[in-house]
């Protein structure tokens, strides 16, 4: 088999330790591999690093093992192309499985071509991409926290929740403040009701009334406490992220005139695929890589579908998170039309995924062209069956030897 790259360096990651195999042009047109084993450590990373390159080696690659990974990776990017790699694109030789085996087998694949390596943007990206997907996890911190909160005060048979939208609105938390401090007289508690709220005060006061003791207050206080240190962090993270995210001002206003995507789902998908669609030379590969694409699996001339494809799951739950605000917006864009009939035949999920992906291919698009979004309108796919339609009928009559000349109908 010919060899590809004749100086390749493969990295079996670990936590604590990387062994590495270099593989170099030996004698009589054979390959010569040398294996070393070094710390995960900045000192012993930079002496692996200074060994590869006295080597001459050109290029290197290792398996992508948790965030292990990236300290060896960060490390030689500097000075010689590296490769990341999906595990599941790369299967090690069956029995005798070890570190020195692992990386001889990455080296082999590498040195012949036979490895495809996974997107790691550039710097700035990496650290715009921290930032987002932190936020993402304090955001799952406040619902998980607010899910709790909700829990004890069933426990207290309060159901305020049932009446209030969130129990993050300002009337909720306040109610909840004065419930803390020692209140009990369900109306006064619903009187703290403000805006929209005060039409709901009769059903307030019979929701706030229930068994809300010391030992439950005592409880809420820890809760909300938590959640005001979320909402100070998110706070503040999105500051910072607004900040980071001012080289791509331009590309976060144009894909917010997308319906459903707003600041933050713009930032993700700039943080998650760095803005630039040259590096895919597709939608639909752009759509395979962030899982959602279908998957499919072919086996003696038959195929079968097999559920949505593994893929960023960050940039996935945003866009299906964007895909549910247009569930929302009623028949009013293309994009809605397509939620709204989708729903009905294939279930929420589905439909999440599916205009998910159209949100997706249009970014796509979009950015790679410098335009704004431009709506199909809500009636879009009649007009386009009555156009087809059209075409069907003048082709059979020009067929058939006619001349075919339309006129608008007056």
């Amino acid at each position: 088999m010919e060899v590809m790259f004749d100086r390749v360096a493969g990295l079996d990651v670990g936590k604590e330790s990387v062994t590495v195999c270099l593989r170099t042009p030996g004698v009589r047109g054979r390959r010569h591999a040398e294996t070393r084993t070094f710390k995960t450590t900045f000192g012993a990373l930079r002496v692996m690093r200074d060994w590869l390159v006295e080597a001459g080696v050109s290029i290197a690659a290792m398996e992508s093992t948790s965030t292990y990974w990236k300290p060896p990776f960060y490390c030689l990017e500097e000075v010689m192309e590296v490769w990341l790699l999906n595990a599941a694109h790369m299967k090690a030789v069956p029995g005798r499985k070890s570190d020195v085996r692992d990386a001889e087998w990455i080296a082999q694949l590498l040195e012949h071509g036979l490895l495809a390596p996974s997107f790691v943007p550039p710097p700035e990206i990496r650290r715009l991409r921290m930032l987002t997907r932190y936020r993402t996890q304090l955001m799952g911190d406040r619902v998980r926290d607010t899910t709790r909160l909700e829990l004890m005060l069933e426990d207290a048979s309060i159901k305020l929740s049932s009446v209030a939208s969130s129990l993050n609105t300002v009337s909720a938390r306040a109610m909840l403040a004065a419930m803390i401090d020692g209140e009990t007289d369900p109306l006064r508690l619903a009187e703290l009701a403000r805006g929209k709220m005060r039409r709901k005060i009769p059903d307030l006061a019979q929701a706030l009334t229930g068994t809300f003791d010391a030992h439950h207050a005592q409880l809420a206080r820890s809760m909300v406490g938590r959640l005001d240190l979320v909402e100070q962090a998110l706070a503040e993270l999105d500051a910072v992220i607004v900040d980071a995210c001012q080289p791509w001002a331009h590309q976060i206003e144009l894909l917010q005139t997308i319906p459903g995507v707003g600041p933050t789902v713009a930032q993700v998908f700039i943080a998650e695929t760095g803005g630039d669609m040259s590096r895919f030379p597709t939608a639909a590969h752009l759509a395979a890589w962030a899982g959602l694409a279908p998957a499919m699996h072919e086996s003696a001339g038959r195929r079968s579908p097999a559920g949505k494809r593994q893929g960023n799951k960050w940039l996935t739950a945003m866009l299906a998170e964007a895909a549910g605000s247009v569930g929302r917006m009623h028949g009013k864009n293309y994009l809605a039309v397509k939620h709204a009939r989708l729903l009905k035949r294939r279930g929420m999920g589905r439909a999440n995924i599916a205009v998910g992906h159209s949100i997706l291919v249009a970014a796509y698009h979009m950015l790679q062209r410098d335009q704004a979004y431009a709506d199909l309108g809500p009636d879009w796919r009649e007009r386009r069956n009555v156009e087809a339609h059209t075409r069907r009928l003048v082709a059979q009559l020009e067929h058939l030897g006619h001349t075919v000349i339309l006129e608008p109908a007056a």
